[in-house]
């Protein structure tokens, strides 16, 4: 099927401006002709908070009870009793010193999360250039900072996602693939929202969630309709 035979059916099954239950917006995404690809559900989360003052800005972590669909690969800085419970844990990548002169050396990072100890930390900020922009600097906010090395890397191997809010408000973040069952993206979705209500900012004033769209990586953005969310359904 053609980009434009599918493009015909979108056109046909969504009302662009029309704002969906989020199980159904979920089920015509699943609905739509497949790809040669399998296409990732994305998530936009436009908050009414003001991004320009620092006590606002939302940021932070979610095990989502799904994954997202693929292996997550995950760094850690950390030494001794750390660097060994990393191993034990499932860790792809682990050092300290020498890790920090690799990624330096070769101006890059081959994962997914970075977790260090508070320890690491103090000269893990010279690879603030190539971490930051990745948005792979370790935080204690996404709970990517941490003695509890075990802990941060088993909920990042189970499907841990950060988020954090652009410079407009908007949370983008992956939910899930396709090819997963409608209620297990729900319920992905509905762990993500409780997690972004858990970390309202206690300044921000009005409206904190003002609208939610998904789409799938090729597909169209749907509207979700929040009273669903806030109802669970």
């Amino acid at each position: 099927m053609t980009v434009t035979k599918r493009q015909k059916i979108i056109n046909e099954k969504i009302e662009v401006s029309k704002p969906y239950a989020l199980t159904d917006a979920i089920q015509l995404l699943l609905n739509l002709p497949k790809l040669k690809f399998n296409e990732s559900i994305d998530i936009s989360i436009n908050l009414g908070v003001d991004p320009k003052k620092s006590d606002q800005n939302v940021r932070g972590s979610t095990s989502l009870p799904h994954g997202i669909g693929k292996v997550t690969k995950v760094a850690v800085f950390a030494e001794g009793p750390e660097a060994a419970a990393a191993k034990k844990a499932g860790a792809d990548l682990i050092g300290f010193e020498d890790l920090i002169e690799e990624v330096k050396k070769n101006k890059d990072l081959d994962a997914d999360i970075v977790i260090s100890t508070p320890e690491c930390m103090k000269l893990l900020g010279q690879l603030g250039r190539i971490l930051g922009p990745k948005n792979l600097m370790p935080n204690p906010k996404e709970g990517t900072v941490t003695k509890n090395i075990s802990g941060a890397v088993n909920n990042a191997k189970k499907g841990q996602i950060r988020y954090k809010t652009d410079k407009a408000g908007i949370i983008h973040t992956t939910i899930g693939k396709v090819d997963f069952d409608a209620s297990k993206l729900v319920e992905n979705v509905h762990a993500l929202i409780g997690d972004l209500i858990r970390v309202k900012p206690p300044s921000m004033k009005g409206k904190y969630m003002k609208n939610i769209t998904l789409s799938s990586t090729m597909g169209p953005g749907i509207k979700v309709d929040l009273a669903s969310v806030e109802k669970g359904s």
